[in-house]
């Protein structure tokens, strides 16, 4: 990429536009995880969840990257976001919108050739309207609440969509699907529940294939599978299920170069409203990023960055956009200006940066804004 330095040491500028953190995401590493999962579901297939600019990780290069991989389902959240995602993928890529449209966006849509998920009675109506004004067979797919009382059909509007659908409504279904709310923890009893509901679902409208399970899903086995699973955290490295060592290959590296060093007496207080005071002579570094770069304020006094596989922790509270850490553990003149410490890497991984943040990986992940310098491999 433009402006990247090859370093040689920490002490060389992270770039030369003179940029404080720098993120690193391995797609070939993305692309591996897509092939294993595509492996763990077939016969079905794997989609790839790329809603929220994939995560923070950039849509525009994940999908692209998942496409040469063999992938072309694509769901996103929002319609501008499979707006976005359109002309950069060829007309064999279906881009679904799990929170279906707005009242307004039917029409685009349809243009577009992009597919909602149709979460209610009234976003089946306003589909079928269009598809009649535009004298045309629309496509979308049925999502039905099982049991997370977030999006989908619920219980009581089945047999009303099933009277609806016996008339002409210019709407080809092309599968049903619903959303696993606890498939993250194998022994939860809500995901055979949601299966269980899932099944009774199937019967009243056998028609139709199903589209079942998200990341956690795709380990709970192949009753979970149905023609289609969804992953989003896993393809990017994130822990699928928590009672396991993560399978998955990480994806993503971040280093963050220090601002300032300096040493400390006893008695010194530290951050906003000094809520560390140092108890021995110690020194710190600050380092450019903090809340404002999607490392939480949670961190203050808890988490950690490393050195040399050197625990760093975190003192005071984490700032918006600079963070202290106690710098005493490492050799003398280890860390000057411009030198880059851990935040991502081979010594702490997203589930640990989330643990310590008392948050998941789903939002460590889509909290790296971009002032972070990215280079992707």
């Amino acid at each position: 990429m433009d402006g990247v330095v090859q370093r040689k040491t920490d002490h060389e500028p992270v770039v030369e536009t003179g940029a404080s953190g720098f993120l690193t995401i391995n797609l070939a590493a993305l692309g591996r995880n897509y092939d294993r999962l595509s492996a763990d579901v077939s016969p079905a297939h794997a989609a790839a969840v790329v809603k929220a600019d994939a995560y923070g990780l950039g849509a525009d290069r994940v999908a692209t990257e998942l496409y040469t991989r063999g992938c072309r389902h694509f769901f996103v959240a929002q319609f501008l976001e499979a707006i976005f995602l359109r002309p950069l993928l060829p007309a064999d890529a279906i881009i679904f919108v799990l929170n279906g449209l707005q009242p307004g966006n039917e029409k685009a849509c349809a243009h577009e050739g992009i597919v909602p998920v149709i979460n209610s009675l009234p976003q089946w109506q306003q589909w079928s309207a269009v598809a009649k004004q535009l004298d045309r067979t629309l496509p979308a797919v049925l999502q039905f609440d099982t049991g997370m009382s977030r999006l989908g059909l619920p219980p009581e509007d089945r047999a009303s969509l099933a009277s609806l659908m016996e008339h002409e409504n210019g709407i080809e279904v092309l599968f049903i699907m619903s959303h696993l709310a606890s498939a993250d923890d194998p022994d939860s009893i809500q995901n055979q529940d949601q299966r269980v509901e899932m099944e009774r679902i199937t019967a009243e409208f056998p028609q139709f294939p199903v589209c079942f399970a998200n990341s956690g899903g795709i380990f709970l086995g192949k009753t979970f599978h149905g023609i289609l699973a969804r992953p989003g955290i896993a393809l990017y490295g994130g822990a699928p299920t928590g009672t396991a060592e993560n399978p998955m290959e990480p994806v993503v590296n971040l280093d963050v170069a220090v601002v300032q060093v300096r040493t400390v007496p006893s008695g010194t207080r530290v951050g906003y409203s000094g809520t560390h005071v140092t108890a021995c002579q110690t020194r710190l570094a600050t380092i450019a990023a903090g809340y404002a770069d999607g490392l939480p304020r949670s961190l203050s006094g808890r988490g950690a960055v490393y050195c040399d596989g050197v625990r760093l922790p975190i003192v005071g509270r984490v700032s918006m956009d600079s963070i202290t850490i106690d710098i005493s553990a490492l050799p003398e003149n280890r860390l000057t200006l411009g030198s880059r410490v851990e935040v991502l890497g081979s010594n702490q991984t997203l589930e640990d940066l989330a643990r310590d943040a008392g948050t998941i990986s789903y939002e460590i992940l889509t909290g790296l804004r971009h002032r972070y310098q990215r280079t992707y491999r």
